[in-house]
């Protein structure tokens, strides 16, 4: 049945309406900068009076505070508004093999507290105590009192199975795909979180606050113990039907010297760091060998060493290729350990990919390094962590 008595507005309408405009002025200070009333009163199209009334309560619940005074020529001296950014905070966590990186930010995205740890874990269990031992001491060494951590988003090679509360594919960390992992995590953590693929997590490190940024289409190409991707499309993630998408190291690899019986014949298997060696050892370096060690290598003008980091090169051109008669991206970014090395592969990349393809996006390193997963970590738990603060914040107040 409804109802057409023209009568006053419903108050749940109203709460509606004033939540609304609550949101829009915090957004548009936390986007455009610091605002006077009559600034954001111009920008929004709110009245005076409506954006006087929405700043006080924001102001009453902690989201926003005076920044200042401005002083024209002519008029009054009007007060200026920011957005508390010490009104929540968010978690990011890197889950690597070697390296276990966590990082603390306010609402601003300004890192408060990180710590970079060795991941001398030799179990799940023990991966799992030292992800919630080191997140608890970057809070206590922050100060942030723990109650205000709103959110936190974990890092992790594989993909997430939220019906089976476990992580697929992550053939690199023994026992990681064990049901319910996250789950004691999240419990001892005390704080919501969510758990992504490391690549898509690096490649919206990228487009927040790397190279990837204004880009319309990119992708992040992870090269490090394993190979994957993360894609990025006007500013979201792209993840396919089951979460999968730019899990490239799947691929099959077709091409030359690479048909071994006791390695997959994947793209992954040719690309990814320990083809690094296996090619430096065919070449001719022996000993305790590892990719960095190849590229060192490389650098000091070992002759083996160059020629194994000119395959990798040319393999790594054949994984543009491909992606880029799938995708079509303006940009593809080159990350992870051996992504690292950039400098030594980025000439080979691109004339091989000349040779190969009409097809040839821009490639250029990571401008964030070792930083991407985590920082892009920060970036996704802060678009949640701003919401629950603004729920909290004006259901108390």
């Amino acid at each position: 049945m409804s109802s057409s008595d023209g009568g006053a507005e419903q108050p749940w309408n109203r709460q509606r309406l004033r939540s609304s405009n609550e949101r829009l002025l915090l957004e548009r200070l936390r986007t455009g900068g610091v605002a006077s009333r009559a600034q954001l009163a111009r920008e929004t199209g709110l009245s005076k009076p409506t954006v006087s009334s929405a700043l006080a309560f924001l102001e009453l619940a902690g989201l926003v505070r005076e920044a200042g005074l401005h002083t024209p020529e002519r008029g009054r001296v009007a007060v200026l508004y920011a957005p508390d950014a010490s009104a929540g905070y968010a978690l990011g966590i890197d889950i690597g093999r070697a390296w276990l990186r966590v990082a603390l930010a306010d609402l601003d995205g300004t890192v408060v507290a990180r710590a970079d740890v060795r991941n001398r874990a030799r179990s799940s269990a023990a991966m799992a105590d030292l992800v919630v031992a080191t997140s608890h001491q970057v809070v206590a060494d922050s100060g942030v009192a723990p109650a205000k951590v709103a959110h936190a988003v974990v890092g992790t090679p594989g993909v997430y199975d939220e019906a089976q509360r476990r992580v697929r594919y992550a053939q690199h960390l023994p026992g990681w795909g064990r049901a319910g992992l996250f789950d004691r995590m999240r419990d001892e953590l005390g704080v919501p979180l969510a758990v992504h693929n490391d690549a898509n997590l690096a490649a919206l490190g990228e487009y927040t606050f790397g190279v990837g940024a204004g880009s319309r289409l990119f992708v992040y190409v992870m090269i490090g113990t394993g190979l994957g991707m993360g894609v990025v499309s006007e500013g979201r993630l792209f993840t396919g039907a089951h979460g999968a998408a730019g899990e490239i190291g799947y691929l099959p690899w077709a091409g030359p010297g690479h048909h071994r019986p006791d390695t997959p014949d994947t793209l992954e298997g040719a690309v990814a760091a320990d083809a690094v060696v296996q090619a430096a050892r065919g070449l001719g370096m022996s000993g305790p060998l590892t990719a960095k060690d190849v590229f060192d290598a490389a650098r000091a003008g070992d002759v083996a060493a160059v020629a194994a980091v000119r395959q990798e090169g040319e393999r790594l051109a054949h994984t543009v290729a491909a992606v880029a008669a799938v995708l079509d991206p303006d940009l593809v970014v080159l990350g992870g350990g051996v992504g690292h090395s950039a400098d030594l592969l980025l000439s080979t990349v691109r004339d091989t990919l000349r040779a190969l393809t009409p097809l040839r996006p821009k490639v250029v390193p990571s401008g964030l390094g070792e930083d991407a997963v985590v920082l892009g970590a920060v970036a996704t738990a802060l678009g949640t962590a701003r919401d629950v603060v603004f729920d909290q914040r004006s259901a108390s107040s």
